[in-house]
């Protein structure tokens, strides 16, 4: 039996992983501390069990459920979480979990969950197994052979009739990441378990991985079905998961798969013709800078350093930083170091309070730093701003009538 623990707080995924090898000395156990380390452990070992966290930097992991359940129906989930919502716990039980636990768990019920599941997973007859062996075997043989053709390399004597039977006429749809240097692995697994639920749902067809850059899938829609509408809804899921800029292409409607070559070809030089399109600030990259901002609002004299603030709203560093600056006209530091002096100036208008606790209130455990950000904002020191106010509080209130 394997088990996958995925949750970015090391005492809690040690934790669980010590109880677990002491109950079971036979079972296997790997960690992740992110999805993206959690979706290469799902493809290089046949895991039973999932246990994941909520709140994981990256992809959250009701979402990260979300995405792994076509690809991996047979997995056994269990959620963990600190927060004890009823609308968590809902979310994760219509998602397929089969528990919700919340930290710190007890070893008891740990084991009860595990036991449990594990004669679930013993009652799956061998007959099962094997059709599944054999589903996935022809689903690599197919792409395989699809990725060859679409490259336009020799597929030997291979008869590709059976393979195209069921595509009378298809669309080709190309996505295109944009990683950079750093590793696409959790985002080429999201562009292949969303695209391919899309493909299920309007229509019949497959994916394949063309290359570390791009997905290619071949779609046949259901009558009356347009490309566009499935572009755009395609480009909307993408925009929610996706942290990398992306392209998307279609085809026309084709009908002969000995163009497939030249068609991707064509659509390959045009996806070099145009500029990655970075995250259009509206769905999830939208709604995670007002979250921001209201956190930021309500927190504003703690840490709020932007790798903190970008692992509230599951964002990079990076990505996080220049949606911000995007949605606000500002850098996040200036953002927050504005926000703190102007809570600052109202502050100071009250006698009672030291420049000390103002400072502090403020976000500031360091009271010359306090005094040389203000400084540099505003050319007054705190007590020269204060003593400014004062003066023109008793101007005011010395005026004759008019």
């Amino acid at each position: 039996m394997n088990i996958l623990i995925a949750d970015d707080e090391r005492v809690i995924r040690e934790g669980i992983k010590r109880t677990i090898n002491h109950l079971y000395p036979e079972y296997q156990v790997f960690v992740a501390t992110r999805a993206e380390e959690a979706v290469k452990v799902l493809e290089e070992q046949r895991i039973h069990i999932v246990l994941t966290d909520i709140l994981m930097p990256g992809m959250n992991g009701l979402e990260f459920m979300k995405i792994s359940k076509r690809r991996y129906p047979y997995v056994k989930w269990i959620v963990i979480s600190a927060h004890s919502e009823f609308s968590y716990a809902q979310e994760a039980i219509r998602l397929g979990a089969r528990d919700y636990l919340l930290k710190p768990i007890g070893k008891n019920k740990l084991e009860e969950i595990i036991n449990n599941l594990t004669l679930e997973i013993q009652k799956d007859n061998d007959i099962s197994r094997q059709g599944e062996r054999l589903k996935a075997s022809l689903r690599f043989l197919r792409e395989g052979v699809f990725q060859r053709l679409a490259s336009g390399l020799d597929i030997g004597n291979l008869d590709i009739g059976p393979f195209i039977e069921d595509y009378h006429n298809f669309y080709l749809v190309m996505v295109q990441l944009d990683p950079g240097e750093k590793s696409a692995r959790l985002e080429h697994f999201i562009v292949e378990n969303v695209l391919s639920e899309l493909i299920e749902l309007h229509g019949n067809g497959f994916v394949v991985n063309f290359d570390r850059q791009s997905l290619l899938g071949l779609v046949t829609l259901r009558e009356n079905e347009r490309i566009e509408p499935f572009q755009e809804e395609l480009r909307a899921h993408l925009n929610h998961y996706l942290k990398m800029p992306f392209q998307i292409l279609h085809s026309g409607l084709s009908y002969d798969f000995n163009t497939v070559p030249q068609v991707v070809k064509r659509m390959r030089e045009a996806s070099a013709s145009q500029a990655f399109e970075a995250e259009p600030l509206k769905g999830s990259g939208e709604k995670a800078i007002d979250v921001a901002l209201h956190f930021i609002r309500e927190h504003y004299n703690e840490d709020l350093s932007l790798e903190k603030m970008a692992s509230v709203v599951f964002l990079n560093p990076a990505y996080f930083s220049q949606l911000f600056k995007q949605k606000t006209g500002q850098g996040y530091k200036e953002y927050v170091t504005s926000l703190r002096l102007e809570q600052a100036k109202l502050l100071l208008l009250n006698p009672k309070l030291k420049l000390a606790e103002i400072a502090e209130r403020v976000g500031y455990q360091d009271m010359r730093h306090f005094t040389q950000m203000f400084r540099k904002k505003f050319q007054l020191t705190p007590t020269e701003y204060r003593q400014q106010q004062n003066i023109n509080i008793l101007l005011t209130k010395g005026s004759p009538p008019q």
